[in-house]
């Protein structure tokens, strides 16, 4: 998959599995920090995005410093399914 197309799809999978509904794709900025100053997200936020990183890219995250690299923001986690997604 494109890496633009990737992280189109993200944005809108993290607004439906985090039922974001107030927000819309084009308000998730590609470099804005997940959680935090950022989109605001907290630790069980964090876990339905290793969730979603399962279910939708065959992709398991076990150690927590990995998902601190991985879930900084859109970009780093289109960067990791590209590199490491099994499906």
């Amino acid at each position: 998959m494109e890496k633009e197309a990737l992280k189109e799809q993200l944005k809108s999978q993290i607004i439906k599995f985090l039922n974001l509904t107030e927000l819309t794709p084009a308000d998730i900025k590609d470099d804005e920090p997940l959680f935090g100053d950022g989109l605001g997200l907290d630790s069980i936020d964090s876990l339905e995005l290793i969730v979603l990183l399962k279910k939708e890219y065959g992709i398991t995250i076990k150690d927590p410093k990995d998902g601190r690299k991985v879930l900084v923001d859109v970009n780093s986690m289109a960067d990791y399914i590209l590199e490491h997604s099994t499906k």
